[in-house]
């Protein structure tokens, strides 16, 4: 008996994968998710105390288009240091008519993309249409993706933007203003990135970073950052006043945004408007008008890993790119 199975690195994966593409597998997922199509349990989570990391399993089926996988992925925060990327994944494809693994891919890059895609789909149906300004608080790999993909979404006039340090905000600056035609401005608080149309969030932080008196009437905030429990950015009395769209409750609710407001009972389950694959299809309404305060909760779904992947999957097939792998 011979299989294969088919190898991409990182660099392969990078070549295959545009925001464009990204955004429309994606959406499409969220769209399945929405109309109950996807067989998708919460993602499970090993904890590394002593080392400040974790390991964390996603596996997925999107009935509809019959492709199944999983994603195995880490968040190390303290891995910067020692020249690593705080996030780091493989992403598994498997055959729903063997079980059999067709592709093994690097999922890093791959993750990147499609959490920045993720909150593309969301600004695209939150956010006000007119909004033109976009604040960031955190300047990593996630924040580049979501300015991509925000890019594809609105025409933007200005980025702010602030992080841990001024070198890592500039850099930021640097590596950006050649890809979206606008000016990125570092700032010196983040209550002044907090003055703009959409706030996107992606640090690590385990208290409120974003203060409720900063947020604005009819500002849309992708809160990316809480992925795991006892994360958590912003200030529990924003999520009082805002319409929160999450994209999975089960999941948000004990790993998202709203996770430490749910467990500290400032907030109940109840109180999220809806998932974004129900405002997609218009089950749930997302924005109801321009004064709304929504936030996105995202904590990033296997169903977009396995869509995502199986792109790039087919786009390689096309390509004759990667390395087959003789499994038995």
């Amino acid at each position: 008996m011979d299989h294969q199975i088919l190898w991409l690195n990182r660099k392969e994966v990078e070549s295959l994968l545009d925001m464009k593409g990204t955004l429309k597998v994606v959406e499409e997922a969220f769209r399945q998710h929405g109309e109950k199509k996807v067989q998708m349990p919460p993602k499970l989570y090993l904890y590394f105390k002593k080392h400040n990391g974790d390991l964390r399993t996603m596996p997925a089926f999107l009935e509809e288009q019959d492709i199944t996988g999983v994603k195995i992925v880490n968040v190390h925060p303290d891995n910067p240091k020692i020249g690593l990327p705080t996030v780091m994944a493989l992403v598994i494809l498997n055959s729903t008519l063997t079980g059999a693994p067709v592709t093994i891919m690097d999922g890093t890059y791959l993750t990147d993309m499609r959490t920045g895609a993720a909150g593309g789909v969301a600004v695209k149906y939150l956010a006000r249409r007119n909004s033109k300004t976009v604040g960031f608080v955190g300047t990593g790999n996630q924040a580049k993706s979501q300015l991509l993909a925000i890019n594809e979404v609105l025409d933007i006039e200005e980025v702010k933007a602030i992080s841990a340090s001024e070198k890592q905000t500039l850099t930021f600056r640097d590596d950006m203003q050649n890809k979206v035609n606008c000016d990125i401005v570092p700032e010196k608080s983040i209550k002044e990135v907090c003055d703009c149309d959409i706030l996107v969030t992606t640090t690590p932080s385990r208290e409120p970073i974003i203060m409720n008196d900063w947020i604005a009437e009819g500002t849309h905030i992708n809160a990316i950052g809480a992925d795991a429990a006892g994360k958590e950015e912003l200030d529990p009395l924003i999520l009082k006043r805002a319409r929160i769209i999450v994209d999975d409750i089960p999941q948000a609710s004990h790993s998202g945004e709203v996770n430490v407001p749910i467990s500290k009972k400032v907030m109940t389950v109840k109180d999220i408007a809806g998932e974004l694959g129900e405002v997609i299809i218009g089950k749930k309404k997302g924005r109801t008008k321009d004064s709304d305060i929504t936030v996105f909760d995202s904590t990033g779904l296997a169903i977009q890993d396995v869509a995502t992947a199986d792109m790039v999957y087919k786009k390689a097939l096309k390509a004759n790119l990667g390395m087959k792998l003789q499994q038995f």
